[in-house]
């Protein structure tokens, strides 16, 4: 290839620049993508909320029969079953534990526990097979020692068979993060609406009205433990679900809280704002946590990306000009 422009260590400058500003264009017409498509989080959320209260109603004034009915709605998940049952893999308990991570997850579909399960049994099966058939049959890496090549399908079967509980903790730690950053300003909304004499079911739905589109996340949690105060016969029910939907210690402390000043009569506005300040320093204090780890965190990058940058720069056009002069002589 013939270089028209001045060069760089043998490269041309000018293919070098048209090349970053094509993936710089691409960049820009990417985020006004991003920008412009921006759905509403909160449609799907109140469209499940809506579901729940139906499927509480359901629960309430239908016999067993209606019951079962509307758990057995899915035929996909009822095959995933039968088919689990008949190998003796379906445990009572990793069924409720599987159902449990992905109400934590926010996933309100309680059958795709089945598939969660169907996925631990599936997986290492499939990927060992084509893992077995590339390494052994086509033999992709020949120089590969007999150790390498058990030691590559035992990790690609091991994979698999974590990869649905990884995906599902990744999700669960994803919406703990989000709940446990708006849990202060909720319970500073609580404490006001409880000091204005809303009762306890109006003051979450207020709540959820209010930091729904802040905070999609605590605005779902809140608004279906609304809805279960609402229906269901015990109060204290409707806060353990919220405890066992949410994988949080704060969150469980304010679930305490609420049990505590329901049972014993104590004053409610004053537990939560004791809770609140807490929270909040909780929160500055990771904040300031984060803070300190940021001089260390970017050394790396600055080592490895801006002082280049920085050297291209200052000395790239001298040396393009010293190359420049001793090819003319």
């Amino acid at each position: 290839m013939e270089t028209t422009g001045p060069t760089l260590l043998g490269v041309d400058v000018m293919w070098v620049a048209t090349l970053l500003s094509a993936v710089a264009v691409f960049a820009v017409l990417v985020a006004v993508y991003a920008a412009t498509t921006v759905k509403d989080p909160m449609a799907k959320r109140v469209k499940a909320l809506n579901d729940r209260r139906e499927q509480l109603k359901a629960g309430i004034v239908a016999s067993t029969n209606k019951r079962k009915k509307l758990t057995n709605k899915n035929q996909a998940a009822d095959r995933v079953r039968g088919l689990l049952a008949s190998f003796k893999m379906l445990q009572g308990e990793q069924v409720e534990k599987a159902q449990k991570r992905l109400g934590q997850a926010g996933i309100r579909s309680k059958e795709l526990a089945y598939f969660i399960i169907f996925a631990r049994f599936v997986l290492p099966v499939v990927l060992g097979i084509v893992a077995v058939v590339l390494i052994y049959v086509v033999d992709i890496k020949p120089d590969w020692s007999a150790l390498k090549k058990y030691l590559a399908v035992a990790g690609t079967v091991g994979l698999a068979y974590k990869a649905p509980d990884m995906w599902l903790d990744n999700r669960v730690d994803k919406r703990s993060k989000a709940i446990q950053k708006g849990l202060p300003d909720a319970l500073d909304l609580l404490v006001i609406c409880a000091e204005a004499g809303l009762t306890v079911d109006a003051a979450f739905n207020r709540v959820a009205k209010e930091l729904g589109k802040a905070y999609p996340e605590l605005g779902d949690e809140f608004g279906l433990t609304a809805i279960e105060l609402g229906f269901l016969n015990e109060r204290r029910q409707a806060f353990e679900n919220l405890a066992n939907r949410v994988d949080l210690e704060a969150v469980r402390g304010v679930v305490t809280t609420m049990i505590q000043t329901e049972k014993y009569g104590t004053p409610l506005a004053s537990a939560l704002r004791v809770l609140s300040a807490e929270f909040r320093n909780q929160r500055m204090m990771r904040a300031e946590e984060k803070a300190a780890r940021l001089p260390a965190i970017m050394t790396v990058p600055l080592i490895l990306f801006i002082l280049p940058c920085l050297f291209v720069v200052i000395l790239g056009p001298a040396a393009c000009s010293i190359s420049d002069s001793f090819i003319s002589k």
